[in-house]
């Protein structure tokens, strides 16, 4: 194999690489989330804001200054976050019985400044 040929099959191979699905990640507002909850469903999203919790039952979410939320899970990931201004990323579902939940693949602090 040439080397033109073998950086034509690298170059295949890479793009290929991409196609086994969809799993772009849309930037969305919490706003957007909490009021178009249903159109996100099952989407892979990044959206930022200020992570809180619940007690009893144990809960944690993230919401904006305008109290728009989504709960975040696992817990166990987010727990040591509690209080500071984070970007999340993560498989978006909505259900009218469970609401608005995001399963993490990452978390970034961001400045706490606005």
């Amino acid at each position: 194999m040439t080397f033109r040929q073998s950086t034509a099959a690298a170059m295949l191979a890479f793009a290929l690489a991409g196609c086994g699905g969809d799993s772009r990640t849309s930037e969305v507002t919490l706003a957007v989330l909490a009021g178009n909850a249903e159109s996100h469903d099952g989407s892979r999203v990044a959206t930022e804001g200020v992570v809180r919790h619940f007690e009893d039952p144990r809960h944690y979410w993230i919401e904006d200054k305008d109290l728009n939320r989504v709960e975040l899970f696992p817990h166990e990931t987010i727990a040591p976050y509690l209080g500071e201004r984070v970007r999340v990323e993560g498989q978006f579902a909505f259900s009218r019985e469970e609401g608005r939940r995001l399963m993490l693949d990452s978390v970034d602090v961001l400045d706490n400044r606005d």
